[in-house]
């Protein structure tokens, strides 16, 4: 950010594949909306990448291109894949490359579910489904190598490997508690100990050796297998989880499931030390089965884009965002497709005009995912 009079943040674009442009398009809109009525200004450029781009160019992730993007205060992201490219060429040459090589650390997903949005939880209400997952982003098993021996045969044998080092569990621990601390509940420590012997034993070990920095935080553990029971069950009984980078995957998908749908759920690829860009997006993937129709349901990206300037000191823009994406998500008969009566485009108007028209638009209750971005940043 400059110190000039108007605040100028450097943003930088991946629209991506699929229905990932439809949903960066909305929320560019409502970024805009934003500056308008708080006065900043966000310098964007954009950054081709995705399928497309690899087909024409051979390129993935290249030297250059870390480059360009360091120069930036944060990323937004679309989505990337397309059944065009081989499954892990692009998720591990691009998305993957980009966290490691930017020490994206912390992927931060809020599971919150919204007044008037439908759950497939019967009887489910937003006062008990309110936590957020801290996932490790750098290490586990999508880092690892492996191999494959006697491909194509009756006799194969696949290896993949799974990393985990001290520094880079210990750094997200420590957020976690910090946010724990910050959100005055428990945190949560979701592994499979009893079976993942040494990796379990690492992530327990440090995570008993921070919380005696943090002696006001209480600190639970369970099995990933039992969290996929409690969380659509009792999602209550969590305020903070922390887990490795494979099981968060996991765990998030079946939270978006709650909160109302992918297309709602949103995240960010924090770095915690300044030496690199964060990177803010919606969870869902490119899903090129309905790009183009306009049935994308871009809350997921315009919240991310909130979560985007919380995390860059923006936080009455964040939650003013917030607050309008919400009043808008709570009127949709549904959460995707044709049923939600809107289209993405029209979506992304709808919360931008409520941002420019100066409308009250109640809070959202509970815990603001904003808030905590804006003061652990």
């Amino acid at each position: 950010m400059t110190s000039s009079a108007v605040r100028v943040h450097r943003l930088a674009v991946i629209r991506g594949d699929g229905i990932g442009p439809e949903v960066i398009d909305a929320s560019l809109e409502v970024l805009a909306a934003a500056e308008s009525v708080f006065g900043f200004r966000a310098e964007l450029t954009e950054i081709s990448a995705g399928a497309r781009h690899y087909l024409a160019t051979g390129e993935l992730w290249t030297p250059a291109l870390q480059a360009q993007l360091r120069e930036h205060d944060a990323i937004l992201f679309g989505a990337m894949g397309d059944p065009v490219v081989a499954p892990g060429i692009l998720e591990r040459g691009f998305i993957l490359e980009m966290r490691r090589s930017f020490q994206q650390a912390v992927n931060l997903r809020p599971v919150k579910l919204y007044p008037g949005v439908t759950t497939p939880i019967d009887g489910l209400t937003p006062d008990r489904c309110d936590l957020v997952i801290v996932r490790e982003n750098t290490e586990g098993a999508y880092v690892g190598r492996g191999s494959t021996v006697h491909a194509g045969t009756p006799h194969a044998v696949a290896v993949q490997e799974s990393v985990n080092t001290r520094m880079g569990v210990e750094r997200v621990v420590e957020f976690a508690f910090r946010l724990a601390e910050r959100r005055g509940g428990t945190l949560t420590l979701c592994h499979k100990k009893n079976i993942l012997v040494e990796a379990g034993t690492l992530w327990q070990s440090t995570v008993d050796d921070v919380s005696a920095r943090f002696p006001t935080v209480p600190v639970d553990y369970v099995h990933v297998d039992a969290l996929c029971f409690y969380l659509p069950t009792t999602p209550e009984r969590f305020n903070v989880v922390v887990t490795d980078n494979l099981f968060g995957d996991i765990i998030t998908d079946l939270g978006a499931a709650i909160q109302g749908g992918l297309g709602v759920a949103a995240s960010a690829n924090l770095n915690l030390d300044g030496s690199g860009p964060s990177m803010f997006e919606a969870i869902h993937g490119s899903a090129p089965d309905i790009a183009g129709r306009g049935w994308a349901n871009p809350i997921g990206a315009v919240l991310s884009t909130a979560m985007c300037l919380a995390h860059l000191g923006e936080t009455d823009a964040a939650r003013a965002i917030e607050a309008a994406a919400v009043h808008v998500l709570a009127q949709l008969p549904a959460t995707a497709g044709p049923g939600m009566g809107f289209s993405t485009a029209q979506l992304g108007r709808e919360i931008a005009g409520l941002l420019t028209s100066g409308a009250p638009v109640p809070a959202v209750p509970g815990y603001s995912v904003m808030d905590d971005l804006a003061a652990l940043r």
